[in-house]
């Protein structure tokens, strides 16, 4: 390997370890000759959510102009022109390794900028559109690195894996979220338990969600359990070297709604964390179960009433 490339690498590797603790400790429990393709898609994703989310004190307009720059730069990268870029070498070496469908890659820039100008959903259709390209595509995308005894029969699995992981994100940062003038809660959903936008707001002044707005949460948190209930016969599909990190992140992930199950499902109280003795706990577990065990699906499978 150049040193370009092991320095895209290594820039991707770190990327994953500051921003991304649960997925990069999950990683961990991978074969080290995959560890670094996944750190690859960590930073391509990344980098691109940091152009819309960490350059906020700039206009839209420039914002999705570096955007589309950073997107025509990987464009040309796949037909060959030189990357002149820390992270791009990683992930377009790691795309040509395992022929990575790259229409994932469009759909995942679509979703990131459609973040520059939508700040609300009006329904749960709506978002999962969005999420079609933020998270489902992330599965896809990982699927072939992680690999698989039945690709075909694994990949629907794998893409309610990422709503799964992107919805918890997103019952977990609402008051984040509101800060950077969004709410990915679709409005259906807030009028289905009489909360509205400024109710919302106020309470991300006040630090202290309303029962209306707790109602809601909980609501949320069973709809993403149906994702993880809907994802979990794709664990056992995987390989069995990456069934333990895949397990890992499955676990831990889900570990965030109980914890804010455990907060009375207030968000706004405290953003939910798994602590890290579980953390650790979690990945022990995970490496002394045997491949093909079926994995405990979070809290309670019901689905959204």
């Amino acid at each position: 390997m150049d040193s370009d490339l092991a320095a895209a690498y290594g820039q991707c590797r770190e990327l994953h370890r500051r921003h991304g603790r649960t997925y990069y400790l999950a990683t961990r429990l991978l074969p080290a000759w995959k560890r670094r393709h996944v750190h690859a898609l960590y930073g391509f994703t990344r980098y691109a959510d940091e152009i819309v989310d960490g350059t906020e004190d700039l206009p839209p307009a420039e914002r999705a102009a570096r955007l589309d720059d950073w997107a025509g730069r990987f464009v040309a990268g796949l037909h060959g022109a030189p990357a002149d870029d820390p992270l791009l070498p990683a992930v377009l070496h790691t795309i040509a390794v395992f022929d990575l469908d790259r229409d994932d890659f469009a759909s995942f820039l679509k979703s990131m900028a459609m973040d520059l100008t939508v700040s609300a959903y009006p329904t749960y259709d709506h978002l999962l559109d969005y999420m079609e390209g933020s998270a489902a595509v992330i599965g896809t995308m990982m699927l072939p690195i992680l690999g698989s005894s039945d690709p075909v029969a694994a990949r629907e699995p794998a893409r309610q894996l990422g709503f799964a992981f992107q919805l918890t994100n997103f019952i977990r940062d609402v008051a984040e979220d509101l800060d950077r003038g969004r709410t990915y809660l679709p409005d259906e959903d807030l009028a289905k338990f009489g909360v509205t936008h400024d109710e919302l707001a106020q309470a991300r002044a006040r630090g202290r969600g309303t029962a209306r707005i707790r109602e809601l949460i909980e609501y949320e948190v069973t709809r993403a359990q149906a994702h993880y209930a809907a994802a979990a016969p794709g664990i056992t599909m995987l390989a069995p070297a990456s069934q333990a990190c895949m397990r890992t992140a499955y676990a831990l992930y889900g570990g965030i709604l109980d914890e804010v199950a455990a907060q009375g499902y207030d968000v706004f109280a405290r953003r939910a964390l798994v602590p890290q003795r579980r953390r650790m706990a979690v990945a022990a577990r995970a490496l002394l179960t045997p491949a093909g065990t079926p994995v405990t699906i979070p809290g309670p499978t019901v689905h959204p009433r």
